[in-house]
């Protein structure tokens, strides 16, 4: 049978762009669908927010030839501190006892996404910006899609598959009827920009609090991103006071470890919730990214594991393709499914863990939260296990990009 295109991937975010330039020397057919313009996604809010790359994002990153034109505006986490607020226990990590550079990188959120979008307007992807789907039909041999365009007009399109990449609020996901498990945290976190007096080295710093955690990240010159949890009622109190009762607060829950903080960006709010959606595929549809998966912002898994779904279907799709197999194939789309819902079920486990041991000052619990902490800095077969997780590299990584 005869398609308009053999993929069609839905979203320009990080994940449907990562997705098309992992394909692009595939010979694949592949449409770009993206409901927003390029101007309106560069002045999204959302691309004000701080990015924690992990080292294995930054290998697949570097596998795509993304990372070198966006390594210049990256600062690079060599030492991650955890800490519990008001109890001894810590532990410290560093870039220099794996043997490697840096153990993440830290990136605003625009600067990526607008040079990957750049990257593949120069492909041979069909973009078709300002264009929403409308509605959608898996058939045997291919799935039907229906598009509005930013004129009215209406575009039906086919193909082997159709790749839901389109974030959080996913209108493939609805259009599929896939229902989403949700657990409200019953935080939210506060995130903006401080200045500090002090140089942060090229620390993140992770400080647990009762009330959940406090996240500095180090990004240009002296200035670390800030992501701060606390209750829905403690956050909406200070995303409204001023400028000087906010860093107060702020202060007093992180200490003087940078010295003096000063706001150098607005203040943003945003509720917590784990979403996880019911499944990944229904006919010849497969949703990513945060169309199936959204994370506590502790540790910084989230963006890291929407990019681990882009690798390894593209590494699948291309072995499909290049076995002239159908890329909407039942077998091969429950297969990835199955492989993806492991990582997803071990790092959203991870997450959901350290959210609850940490995010409350019951005595007895803290007592043995901080002798963990204490232990693990002094042990360096587990300091390097947490490590390699936290680089995202405690599993195989995909191969995506060129093919030797």
């Amino acid at each position: 049978m005869q398609h308009d295109f053999d993929l069609i991937i839905v979203g320009a975010g990080l994940a449907g762009n990562c997705l098309a330039l992992a394909l692009k020397n595939s010979g694949l057919k592949i449409a770009l669908v993206e409901a927003n313009s390029r101007e309106q996604l560069r002045h999204s809010p959302a691309g004000d927010r701080a990015l924690a790359l992990a080292a294995g994002t930054v290998e697949l990153l570097n596998d795509l030839g993304a990372w070198r034109g966006v390594a210049d505006k990256a600062t690079a986490i060599k030492h991650i501190h955890v800490s519990d607020r008001g109890h001894f226990g810590k532990t410290r990590l560093a870039a220099e006892d794996q043997g490697v550079e840096a153990l993440g990188y830290v990136i605003v959120a625009r600067d990526i996404e607008q040079h990957m979008a750049d990257l593949v307007e120069k492909t041979d992807t069909v973009c078709l910006y300002q264009t929403r789907v409308a509605g959608l039909m898996s058939g045997r041999d291919a799935v039907n899609v229906s598009l509005k365009q930013h004129d009215g007009s209406s575009l039906n399109v086919s193909a082997q598959l159709l790749v839901g990449a389109d974030g959080g609020n996913s209108t493939v996901r609805k259009l599929l009827e896939i229902p989403q498990q949700v657990t409200d945290y019953g935080q939210t976190a506060l995130v903006t920009t401080v200045q500090s007096a002090l140089p942060h080295r090229n620390i993140a710093f992770e400080r647990f609090t009762e009330f959940g955690p406090l996240a500095l990240l180090p990004v240009a010159g002296k200035q670390s991103a800030v992501v701060w949890t606390r209750t829905h009622e403690q956050a909406e109190t200070l995303i409204n006071v001023s400028d000087r009762e906010f860093l107060a607060e702020l202060q007093n829950c992180f200490g003087y470890r940078l010295g003096e903080l000063k706001l150098a960006a607005p203040r943003r709010a945003f509720p917590l919730s784990l979403i996880r959606a019911e499944s990944m595929v229904s006919g010849r549809t497969v949703i990513i990214g945060n169309a199936v998966h959204q994370l506590h912002p502790v540790a910084g898994q989230g963006f890291n594991l929407g990019i681990r779904d882009v690798a390894l279907l593209a590494e699948m799709l291309i072995d499909q393709h290049e076995r002239d197999g159908d890329l909407g194939d039942a077998r091969l789309l429950k297969n990835y499914s199955r492989q993806r819902q492991q990582d997803h079920g071990k790092t959203i486990g991870f997450t959901n863990s350290v959210v609850k041991l940490f995010s409350n000052d019951n005595l007895p619990l803290a007592a043995v939260r901080n002798a963990g902490l204490t232990m693990l800095d002094h042990l360096p077969f587990a300091k390097k296990l947490l490590t390699r997780h936290a680089m995202g590299l405690a599993d195989r990584l995909p191969k995506i990009g060129e093919r030797k």
